[in-house]
């Protein structure tokens, strides 16, 4: 009976959280194309294999695949129509001239909105779009199965706006609905964990999402869902890392783990649980979170043998770290992170309630959040991020996820967040590129179709007017700010073209759209974002 309400305490309470069905995406309304033909004049390329930037190019796209990738000139040259590919009947020419182009980005950590933060699908896909992500993985599929499967074929077949979709539901989703059982059961034996993994293969699922569970429950799945070539990842929440950590998930056939959890338990060498207060609650979410900020202290510490053990092992199982690094930033330095520019015209009322601090919504835990906190979670970065640098330097595979929609992390915006903060792990942009394309696409098994620009491969690129190697804040919609030479400010970059599929859409055009959602929510109720604890003033 034990064994059972922790587990259900924990899906009822995430499923509680996002699964109330959001507004589905309308019919298509942005975007040219696709064409027989698509050439994308004299970018420079910087793919997601590792290589140097290099260009002029010209990139030519046949029915969605890339046919051909010819040099077309020498950097700072004019360049000339000879010997440039031509353009058949009925194609189309994009002229990117001086532009960079990467491979589309994959969002590792894509949850696709939630009532409680009214964040609706259109809204949500085009923020993504907005920001270069044409392919994301959905970890839980919290607007159920159905949905996000019916979205994931409209994607496909280009009749929305919006990446294409991984789904992976969470572990026992749907099980409460079997006959006879109560709401909020779960798998609560082998074989039926079995039964569950099976099930959720023929219902049409990517893989699955986990968040812990009684260990011969996790070895039960994972063993039958290897079994059956899916994907998988898990949030080791703490109601059974003591008895299930990431080792435990990856030697069973866990592929990716989600944030950090689990990992610095694996990595412990004097204890078995973590230090936790005496009076620690784990509903209590400013007790939950603050003492996580104090967990990566008590590892083992880096270099040392149980560290070098533990890292060695992960690597020879192959094993992926999705560290979702952004999502935590706040509880490092919460001011900063409350006032990021974008939240003024592009982040919904409803999500900008669900934010401020409450006892309630899932993230806000700021009861009381202060100076000794923040100190705390800045010692855990440092150590985490070593962690994850060194993993990547050994050859270990790390992906970018954001995990929007909590937390201050608005969608699109906080996954370039994430690529700056691979950035400051120690990994090289060309690296962080690579998380943010090639790795990704390998975690999910479809590096044979996108990751890098390559013939072969579906036409899915990033194209911006700046140079995100010098630069990564081009990225944001919002762009960069820069002197000119005649001490003029102006903002540069914000990506220009997104390429899904192979039809073009207009990236700047999409986020114009959300703010104008935004701007219509806010005229509707009347509201402008105020600080935590502020009155709205009435002037005299």
């Amino acid at each position: 009976m034990k064994i059972r309400l922790t587990y259900t305490l924990i899906l009822v309470f995430f499923l509680s959280i996002i699964q109330a069905q959001v507004k589905e995406a309308p019919d298509r309304q942005r975007g040219e194309g696709p064409w027989t033909q698509l050439i994308i004049r004299g970018v420079t390329l910087i793919n997601g294999n590792g290589a140097p930037p290099t260009g002029p190019v010209d990139i030519i796209v046949e029915n969605n695949q890339i046919v051909r990738i010819v040099n077309v000139g020498n950097p700072g040259m004019p360049l000339t129509d000879e010997g440039r590919p031509k353009l058949k009947a009925g194609g189309k020419e994009l002229d990117c001239n001086g532009m960079y182009l990467m491979p589309g980005f994959v969002d590792m950590h894509g949850h696709i909105g939630g009532k409680a933060q009214g964040a609706d699908a259109e809204y949500v896909f085009k923020l993504w779009m907005a920001h270069g992500i044409t392919t994301i993985r959905d970890p839980a599929c919290g607007n159920g199965l159905d949905w996000v499967l019916k979205h994931k074929d409209r994607s496909q077949k280009n009749e929305i706006t919006a990446p294409r979709i991984k789904a992976y539901t969470v572990f026992g989703q749907g099980w409460d609905k079997e006959p006879g059982r109560e709401i909020g059961d779960f798998p609560n034996k082998p074989e039926e964990a079995r039964q569950w993994v099976r099930d959720n293969a023929k219902k049409g699922s990517d893989g699955i999402k986990f968040f812990g569970a009684p260990p011969e429950i996790m070895q039960a799945a994972l063993d039958e869902n290897k079994q059956l070539g899916l994907g998988s990842a898990c949030h080791h929440a703490q109601m059974d890392v003591a008895r299930w950590n990431v080792l435990n998930s990856a030697r069973a056939g866990l592929t990716t783990m989600e944030h950090w959890y689990g990992l610095p338990e694996a990595l412990f060498d004097n204890k078995t649980v973590q230090n936790y207060p005496l009076d620690y609650n784990y509903r209590n979410e400013q007790n939950r979170f603050e003492e996580a900020g104090r967990l990566w202290k008590q590892a083992a510490k880096p270099g040392s043998e149980k560290w070098n053990e533990v890292m060695d092992e992960l690597l020879e199982l192959d094993f992926t770290i999705d560290p979702t690094f952004n999502i935590y930033e706040a509880s490092r330095d919460l001011h900063r992170t409350r006032r990021l520019e974008w939240h003024e015209e592009y982040t919904m009322p409803a999500l900008w309630r669900f934010y401020m601090p409450s006892k309630i919504s899932h993230g806000s835990y700021w009861h009381f959040w202060g100076t000794e906190q923040e100190v705390a979670w800045r010692d855990n970065y440092r150590i985490w991020m070593q962690f994850v640098n060194e993993y990547k330097n050994k050859g270990g595979r790390v992906t970018a996820g954001s995990d929007s929609g909590f937390i201050y992390q608005l969608y699109g915006f906080a996954y370039i967040r994430e690529l700056e903060l691979l950035r400051e792990s120690g990994f090289h942009p060309m690296e962080v590129i690579m998380s943010a394309t090639l790795k990704g696409a390998e975690a999910l098994g479809m590096d044979d179709k996108i990751g890098t620009v390559q013939v072969g491969k579906l036409a899915d690129f990033v194209i911006v007017e700046e140079n995100p190697l010098v630069n990564l804040k081009v990225l944001y919609g919002t762009g960069a700010i820069k002197l000119t030479d005649d001490n003029e400010v102006v903002r540069v970059g914000g990506v220009k073209y997104t390429v899904k599929d192979g039809v073009v859409y207009d990236a700047k055009q999409l986020l114009e759209d959300v703010r104008q959602m935004v701007k219509a929510a806010k005229s509707e109720e009347e509201y402008e974002i105020l600080q935590p604890g502020v009155k709205k003033r009435v002037d005299p």
